[in-house]
Parts: structure tokens; sequence; C-alpha cells
């Protein structure tokens, strides 16, 4: 028997699928990665060739319209997209980003994002900073009395 999905905000659920289409695509993720102080991005993948990307995933309308940081990430990624289900009023999406539709089980890039490439001394510190803490994440997920986040 196929144990029943954890109960997921709507976000949730579409960074579940995101990061499962990036995984096919050999992009490794981290979700709620705070890239700067104030910043906290839905997802952040490295790339096979070191290239980043950042993915915000909007469950409606009022999500979106509450974000009022998402132009602060375009300079923490080598391309930037909006993650949303099917159902989601893509009109609202500026087209010069990129456009995923996810679901829980996966996603599809509809509309590639444009390549704005990082510069290399924060592409090296993002680069450290996203393999710390996915080691953090796992030591974490190993032994949950050590502290995530130092």
């Amino acid at each position: 028997m196929i144990a029943p999905l954890p109960q997921r905000a709507p976000g949730q659920r579409l960074a579940r699928g995101v990061t499962r289409h990036l995984l096919e695509r050999g992009f490794a993720s981290l979700c709620e990665y705070v890239p700067a102080r104030g910043l906290r991005v839905d997802v952040i993948a490295l790339g096979p060739k070191g290239e980043v990307w950042v993915v915000e995933c909007k469950s409606s309308r009022a999500d979106f319209t509450a974000d009022r940081k998402w132009q602060g990430y375009l300079e923490w990624c080598d391309r930037y997209f909006w993650a949303v289900a099917a159902d989601f009023p893509q009109d609202l999406l500026p087209e010069d980003t990129g456009l995923i539709l996810a679901d829980d089980y996966g996603a599809e890039v509809i509309r590639m994002a444009p390549e704005t490439p990082l510069a290399p001394s924060r592409r090296k510190a993002l680069t450290r900073d996203f393999a710390r803490q996915a080691a953090l994440r796992l030591q974490h997920a190993q032994d949950g009395s050590c502290q995530v986040g130092a």
C-alpha cells in the first residue's frame, strides 16, 4: 500500500512537482532558500553545468499580487521562473520570465526564462552557500538534534 502524501500548502505542492521535474533535468534543488537577508525563494536549483535557476511558486492570484519582492530574486539566478497550477491565470505573469506548470507529482517548462548570467564571484559564493545549506539540511534530517542555519 502506498502511503498518502503529507498535508502541504498549495505552494509546497507546486514546489514538490517542480523539484521532481528539475531532478529529471539534472538539477539539485533546495526549497525555501535565503540568498540574502530579507529574501526567501521558494525553489533554487543548481544545474549540472553550474547554472542557477530560481522558481517562485504561486498558488493563486492573491498570492501573486501580494509578492512584492520577486524582482529582488533576479540578481540571484541565471534564469527566473514562475511555477503555477494549470488553472492559474497565466496572463498575470510577466512575459519576460519563465513559466512552469506544476502539481504535486511533476511539472513542465512551458516558457523558458531568458538567461542573465550571474557574475562569477556571485556564482561562486552562491554555489558554496547552496552546498553548505544542503549539507546542513541533510545532517539535520539524519540527526534532528543538530541546529540548521548556523
